[in-house]
């Protein structure tokens, strides 16, 4: 084709933790090699941008490519020799998009569609820094910085306007949640641990996060409660300690693989007159319980043990799915709207190369006119060149339209056909330094995330 058209491909191959054993994954995110991985694609002849993500869940690479079936070849023939993977085994992992569903793809990425967790946020700042190591190797240009900010924003969009992540889908944070409800602000409350196991801290590091104000740890080895105490800014005490801190605190996490209930309904009966019936919550997080599920039974007593809180994630992940569908209403708009973009990056030179020739050809023959007419006014030398533009501009009217207008079945055809019937013969210089920009990533975009607007 004479016209020699910008790169606007878009390639995405990748696995996933869906498609891929974490022992795949990990020789795919090519850690073992000296270089950023991302410079092995950078340097293929047919890729002219790339960004390479890499996370515990995924590996990535997508690119701004001259042909898909070309790059395709490319990307997975290094890619399977550097990680030393089979390529029969690599393609039976991978999944490959291109063209609108590699934009779909990215999008739903960064909104954390594609997760493991729909609604967790790491996936979007992992891609942000993913991008932003692409930007500072020279690695994105036009179109890739486009897809990622537009990416960016979708993501944004999506958490803005739907509850994708509103609702809790872990064991300790649905606990934190539920003792929210109970107490609303957990701003001064106390709380205390019975046990040292991961949930019960993970538990307890939410309750920090949300402003608890005092932290007693309660351990069968004292040193690891000193232990875990010093890491969360708690206080050290011993099992035999626990009753009497049952009078003060307002919040109970409980795991400690007891044979038999740590915590009592005598005990509790006993301490409410002293805590003056303030609400005590216990979250029983150990199997078997360690919390007597009868103290429910005890006005201001609150017991959820750990199949309570299960049925509380269910639901949650369930809310979760019920958002994801609007999340995808909103990419789907999102993507008519890049692709509109794509489109534009065909038609906006020849545009431009029509407007500048029929400019130059104007000034040409109006100066050759004026040289004829000695005695004009600045009045009428003003008319006439507001005229001879309005002429150009008429002139100029309908093809442009038609560009603008062309379906992409006919847009190539057309814009062949017009920069032939106009010989715009400086097309071609045009888009190479399109392609130099994309490179070089000498353009807005790159300004904007360099700016640390990521």
């Amino acid at each position: 084709m004479p016209l020699d058209m910008p790169s606007k491909e878009i390639l995405v191959i990748g696995v996933n933790h869906k498609t891929a054993p974490v022992e795949v994954r990990e020789r795919l995110a090519l850690n073992q090699m000296e270089n950023p991985p991302i410079k092995l694609f950078w340097e293929l002849p047919s890729v002219r941008e790339v960004v390479f993500l890499s996370t515990c869940n995924r590996v990535e690479v997508i690119a701004g490519v001259k042909d898909y079936s070309s790059a395709k070849d490319e990307i997975v023939d290094i890619w399977t020799k550097v990680a030393q993977v089979p390529t029969e085994n690599f393609l039976k992992s991978t999944y490959i998009y291109k063209g609108k569903e590699a934009i779909r793809h990215v999008f739903r990425v960064a909104s954390s569609l594609d997760s493991m967790v729909v609604g967790e946020p790491q996936i979007l700042g992992q891609l942000k820094s993913a991008y932003r190591t692409a930007h500072e190797l020279g690695c994105s240009g036009q179109i890739l910085n486009k897809l990622m900010h537009k990416a960016f924003s979708v993501a944004k969009k999506i958490r803005t306007e739907t509850r994708i992540a509103s609702q809790a889908v872990s064991i300790s944070y649905a606990a934190v949640e539920l003792a929210k409800k109970i107490f609303g602000d957990l701003s001064g409350k106390s709380a205390m641990l019975i046990g040292a196991g991961e949930m019960a801290e993970l538990a307890a590091q939410h309750l920090i996060t949300n402003g608890i104000s005092e932290l007693k740890v309660a351990n069968r080895t004292l040193e690891r409660a000193i232990e875990l105490s010093k890491t969360l800014g708690g206080e050290a005490i011993s099992l035999a300690e626990v009753e009497d801190a049952l009078i003060e605190v307002d919040i109970v996490i409980s795991s400690t693989g007891a044979p038999g209930f740590v915590v009592k309904k005598e005990q509790i009966q006993k301490i409410m007159r002293p805590r003056r019936h303030r609400l005590l919550f216990f979250i029983d997080i150990a199997v078997p319980r360690d919390v007597d599920p009868e103290i429910n039974d005890i006005e201001n007593c609150y017991v959820f043990d750990i199949d309570e809180l299960k049925e509380v994630v269910e639901e949650n992940k369930a809310e979760r799915q019920k958002e994801a569908v609007k999340a995808e209403r909103i990419i789907d708009s999102e993507i008519i709207k890049f692709k509109s973009w794509l489109s534009s990056l065909d038609i906006v030179p020849v545009i431009r190369g029509l407007q500048e020739k029929a400019e130059s050809i104007r000034k040409k023959e109006l100066t050759k006119t004026l040289k004829n007419l000695k005695n004009l006014d600045e009045k009428e030398l003003k008319a006439i060149e507001k005229l001879t533009q309005s002429l150009v501009s008429k002139i100029l009217h309908d093809p442009i339209i038609f560009l603008k207008k062309g379906n992409s079945e006919n847009k190539e055809e057309a814009l062949v056909m017009i920069s032939k019937i106009f010989s715009l013969n400086g097309i071609n210089e045009r888009q190479e330094t399109l392609k130099k920009q994309s490179h070089s990533c000498e353009d807005t975009d790159k300004k904007a995330s360099t700016n640390g607007q990521f």
